[in-house]
């Protein structure tokens, strides 16, 4: 059976203040609806909804820190407790992902099941159901094979994975209608000119973050590669289903060894020949909403470019390029005079005044605030 595993654990710094320490990212309702008509939604809702028509109601998971439980359960009532699998400290993404196929094969042994990342904006969702189906398919088909996707790359962003396409993949029939290859290689977080160079081939997409395993495989290849994280997600699997399951959970995963899945399981697992590395194009669009330029890009923009979001109110004069947000502060209004390019974010407690192209020094800032405050 299929089963779906979404990833909901970041923390989102840089979208600071809107995103806490105790709300992050893809919890907050800041999200305009595609037709502008209807409520914000958040990343986590997105994302949980592109899974309609694709993994039943009941199969559908979220692995994320234990103290969202509550938050996630008022944003999208449908997962039951069951259905979130709460980390009871953060241990990179091999051991979510380790987490989540312990669960599958102890529900299911020939459990199948997809990852997919809660911090992103993807569109057409149709598009992306049918790529996300080649992905299961392939590995219904054949269980030695992990399948991730790729994003064509639209600049040569330094700060996102890269995949190296190889072959395709054929079976005669067009099952997988042309979308489906081999993957030469990985590569994490290019330097600039090597970003241009991986573009401007057209060898290389993005590497979107999102996986297809069969648990079983997935589990076999933390063995091989990762085994000391593999013996302990083995003892969670094994109590999963009695009494001692939070004992046994509080107690293992704090000490699971912190990695990548990239690293600890995509990148060796191409040098095994029992195993086969495919990749899916994912031909969507696809918004990494990780700071508050890309946010900005899910707004409309007034005739001199300049964005509002959340319950802004903003009068601006003279003023063009600016992206101005406000969070529950009722009748507050932002006012720019002779302002270029700003990003203003102004909540209760916290105000953030910066230049937009200063977003990625962010992460600094946030490691000077005081703790109350993140």
């Amino acid at each position: 059976m299929r089963y779906a595993l979404i990833m909901a654990g970041g923390a989102g710094t840089r979208l600071w203040p809107l995103s806490r320490s105790a709300r992050p990212k893809q919890l907050i309702g800041f999200i305009p609806p595609e037709s502008g008509e209807g409520p914000a939604r958040s990343l986590l809702e997105l994302a949980a909804s592109r899974l309609d028509g694709l993994v039943d109601e009941s199969h559908r998971f979220i692995c994320t820190a234990e103290r969202y439980r509550d938050q996630i359960r008022d944003r999208v009532p449908g997962f039951t407790d069951e259905r979130i699998l709460g980390e009871p400290a953060a241990r990179d993404t091999v051991n979510a992902v380790g987490f989540g196929a312990a669960v599958f094969e102890r529900l299911d042994p020939d459990a199948v099941f997809c990852v997919l990342t809660s911090d992103h904006i993807i569109r057409p969702d149709d598009r992306f159901r049918e790529r996300m189906e080649t992905g299961f398919r392939l590995v219904e088909e054949d269980p030695s094979r992990l399948v991730t996707f790729s994003v064509k790359p639209t600049y040569p962003a330094t700060g996102f994975g890269y995949v190296q396409h190889g072959p395709p993949i054929a079976d005669g029939n067009e099952k997988y209608d042309g979308r489906a290859f081999r993957v030469a290689q990985f590569v994490e977080k290019p330097d600039l000119p090597r970003a241009q160079a991986y573009v401007e081939s057209g060898d290389f997409g993005w590497n979107a973050g999102m996986f297809v395993f069969k648990a079983s495989t997935f589990l076999e290849c933390l063995r091989k590669f990762k085994p000391e994280s593999h013996d302990g997600l083995r003892q969670i699997q094994a109590a999963w289903t009695t009494p001692d399951r939070q004992g046994v959970l509080d107690r293992v995963y704090p000490e699971l060894p912190k990695i990548s899945v990239d690293y600890a399981v995509m990148e060796p697992a191409g040098k095994d020949e029992s195993l086969s590395i495919c990749g899916v194009e994912m031909d969507v669009d696809w918004l990494d909403v990780g700071s508050w330029p890309s946010y900005a890009e899910t707004l409309p923009a007034d005739s001199d470019g300049n964005r509002s979001g959340g319950d802004a109110k903003a009068v601006t004069v003279d003023s063009r390029g600016n992206l101005v947000v406000s969070e529950g502060t009722g009748d507050h209004t932002v006012a720019l005079l002779g302002c270029e390019d700003l990003c203003v974010v102004h909540t209760k407690d916290a105000t953030l005044v910066m230049p937009l192209a200063q977003a990625e020094k962010l992460k600094a800032l946030h490691g000077k605030l005081p703790s109350e405050l993140t």
